[in-house]
């Protein structure tokens, strides 16, 4: 369920920037913004990459050819909304109403208070994907490029977000610099027993960030190279088949 209120000493205490993680609809962004407007003076709300018509165009939602690659901020988003309600059980499901495009429209739209938007990428570390089944269950197409990046990494970019006042009204995408093949990353990696994933997708449609606008304008890098995120990754996982 959304979060549509929020405990008085939250608002007493008048924060300067609020981190927003789980704004999942429009219900819980315009909740949030409404909360804080006047209070603080800006939010910083953390979105997706499935906002991008590409994500639609490989899962099957949206129509269209085949879109270029790498996405940057400007490249086209979905036009048609709510890309997992088929899969939601009833309306109180968070599928049903999910759309972080509706989300970043609420935040960048605030009269009141300033936004700053961050689209994720596929986040893996120990606790979250740590066993790299987004690599593993797609060894059937390895070509296919879909952007990835370390939580830790994911974590450094969202605090210069918050921390950087030239993030004010701006949108960046997150993730690693350069994105590899399935194919590529596998090369590097144990061997695992993962099931693949045989959900219909458009294999053809890459998922890949261009991430060189939060490089530039806030200067960020990654705090973990991409040889220890893996091996911190496997060694917090429970890696089958080795």
């Amino acid at each position: 369920m959304p979060v549509l209120a929020f405990e008085p000493e939250v608002l007493s205490f008048r924060p300067e920037v609020v981190v927003h993680m789980i704004a999942m609809g429009e219900a819980g962004a315009k909740a949030a913004v409404a909360a804080f407007a006047g209070i603080a003076r800006r939010m910083v709300v953390v979105s997706s990459g499935d906002v991008y018509r590409a994500y639609g165009v490989f899962m099957g939602t949206e129509p269209g050819s085949i879109q270029p690659m790498p996405l940057t901020e400007d490249s086209p988003l979905r036009e048609n909304l709510f890309p997992y309600r088929k899969m939601a059980s009833g309306p109180a499901a968070l599928e049903y109403s999910y759309e972080k495009i509706l989300v970043e429209r609420v935040v960048m739209n605030a009269p009141k208070l300033a936004g700053t938007v961050l689209r994720l990428p596929k986040v893996y570390g120990p606790g979250e994907n740590n066993d790299l089944g987004t690599i593993y269950r797609f060894r059937h197409h390895p070509e296919w490029r879909w952007t990835h990046g370390y939580v830790e990494n994911v974590a450094h970019a969202i605090a210069l977000a918050v921390t950087d006042e030239r993030a004010k009204g701006r949108i960046y995408n997150i993730g690693e610099e350069n994105t590899p093949t399935i194919e590529e990353r596998l090369r590097s990696l144990p061997i695992s027993d993962l099931p693949v994933d045989e959900r219909p997708a458009n294999f053809e449609q890459d998922i890949v960030h261009d991430t060189s606008r939060i490089r530039k304008e806030l200067g960020y890098y990654e705090v973990v190279s991409y040889e220890d995120a893996v091996r911190r990754t496997l060694a917090g996982g429970h890696q089958r088949g080795q």
